[in-house]
């Protein structure tokens, strides 16, 4: 742990717009301690030190990851009229297991692995497939957000979504996959 100085506690409470009786309650010491401190004129026990700090921590404001911050720019995408081979080799060299399909910068619908699978299950002749049109097998448009929508929305709507389409004036801006949430998440915890 930091040990603060009386100056510096003095400096993060007036930083976070704290008045000395307001950090005492969030800290669980008295008003006139906190004045000492900051004055120079007590030396608190390193507990105390830690319960300022923890106070001071705890109403500092969190910053909120948006949408718009972990989005992946530009999209690749396909349109309805394309073919399946098509969309296989973005895939592909893409090292992406979904795509939306937009047509004229709108969302028409999505195509991803798990899609095509279930037609090669279904026995469907794989050659006719990669020529058919993608308009012919895609399933529905991923969800769409906004950039300024917290990452915990998006968190909820991938549990039900392989990807989620950040929007920016009614166009289609970003994608939020499964992976840019583990990078993200890897990012915190390392």
């Amino acid at each position: 742990m930091k040990i603060l100085k009386h100056e510096e506690i003095r400096a993060m409470r007036m930083k976070l717009g704290l008045t000395q009786t307001q950090l005492a309650q969030l800290a669980g010491v008295t008003q006139a301690y906190i004045a000492k401190i900051e004055a120079g004129k007590a030396d608190p026990r390193v507990s105390t030190l830690e319960k300022i700090l923890a106070a001071l921590e705890r109403a500092a404001p969190k910053k909120r990851t948006v949408a718009g911050e972990i989005m992946t720019s530009p999209i690749i995408y396909i349109k309805p009229t394309d073919k399946i081979r098509k969309a296989v080799r973005l895939m592909e060299s893409h090292g992406i297991s979904q795509l939306p399909v937009l047509d004229k910068f709108a969302q028409v619908g999505s195509i991803s692995e798990t899609t095509l699978m279930r037609k090669i299950a279904d026995r469907v002749d794989l050659s006719k497939l990669m020529l058919q049109k993608v308009e012919k097998v895609m399933e529905g448009p991923f969800p769409a957000v906004d950039r300024g929508t917290d990452v915990d929305t998006v968190y909820r709507l991938l549990e039900h979504s392989p990807a989620v389409l950040v929007v920016e004036r009614g166009r289609p801006a970003g994608i939020v996959t499964k992976a840019d949430v583990l990078k993200l998440a890897r990012g915190k915890s390392s």
